[in-house]
């Protein structure tokens, strides 16, 4: 997979490499998850209801065929319109949406099919609500759960993939990050208002983070960069979607052709190393 160089600069000023990749992943002509979903599979039938709150409008799960393979689909939806993105919480889950995914792939493995997830949020949502209907406890569940998973998963990371939001759809088999795409704990913005108390400094903060593509690949948080056309997905759909569809058939036949405990062990030992830091004496 192609990479790319970043500065490392630690003024991170306007245009730094880690803040254009920020615009780039923030593009609103970029494909959210569910351009994905409707372009790389057929035959999607959705899942809906967490079968205990309500059904979560910003998350969609579904069946769906991959290249002949029976499979599982987990998307977070955004919304076109400001009516439909404020409905949808721009795209964040509350808690009944990690709960109704978390009982979607409970059935794939019922049924013995891989899980696919498709990642573009900033965070859980963080309302009230949310936080009083257990939030960081569906969370937490998540983790658990997709951790035992008997199935292949794999998760995709198409634009911001943000916090435990991101990480209760992420731990996965495999994770893929589009070129342009970022993982964080937490945004730029809010990173600088903490640092420095001005999210004026978030070209500064996008910098340190360490939050693009390459820098997490170099991390071991993800396994596997998708090439993008040359200024971003943005820029040519087309390009951007066949080069998501070869390596996630790639990836899909390779995991369903390793032993189901080969997969589990390589999954918790992944995420027990991840991103560990030595200092020498």
């Amino acid at each position: 997979m192609s990479e790319t160089t970043h500065s490392s600069s630690p003024q991170g000023q306007p245009g730094t490499p880690a803040w254009t990749k920020v615009e780039r992943a923030r593009h609103p002509k970029r494909p959210y998850p569910m351009d994905f979903i409707e372009r790389l599979f057929t035959d999607f039938s959705e899942i809906h209801g967490d079968r205990a709150f309500a059904d979560d409008e910003a998350v969609a799960c579904g069946m769906a065929r991959f290249h002949g393979h029976e499979v599982l689909v987990i998307g977070n939806r955004k919304g076109g319109t400001t009516k439909e993105r404020v409905r949808r919480n721009f795209g964040m889950p509350n808690p009944e949406g990690y709960r109704k995914a978390l009982r979607a792939m409970k059935i794939a493995e019922k049924f013995n099919r891989p899980i696919i997830t498709f990642i573009d949020l900033p965070g859980a949502f963080p309302g009230l609500g949310a936080e009083e209907r257990g939030q960081a406890e569906a969370i937490a569940r998540n983790l658990i759960e997709m951790a035992k998973l008997h199935v292949p998963t794999i998760a995709i990371i198409s634009g911001e993939g943000g916090s435990g939001g991101a990480l209760a759809l992420a731990l996965a088999d495999r994770v893929l990050i589009l070129e342009n795409a970022l993982y964080f704990v937490i945004t730029p913005e809010a990173c600088a208002a903490i640092m420095w108390r001005d999210a004026a400094h978030k070209e500064r903060a996008a910098e340190a983070m360490r939050i693009t593509a390459q820098e997490v690949k170099e991390l071991g948080c993800v396994d596997d960069i998708v090439p993008e056309p040359s200024v971003g997905a943005h820029e040519d759909r087309d390009a951007a979607f066949e080069s998501l569809d070869s390596c996630l058939l790639y990836h899909v036949e390779q995991l369903l052709a390793m032993p189901e405990q080969e997969r589990l062990v390589q999954r918790r030992n992944k995420f027990r190393n991840i991103a560990q830091f030595y200092t020498e004496v």
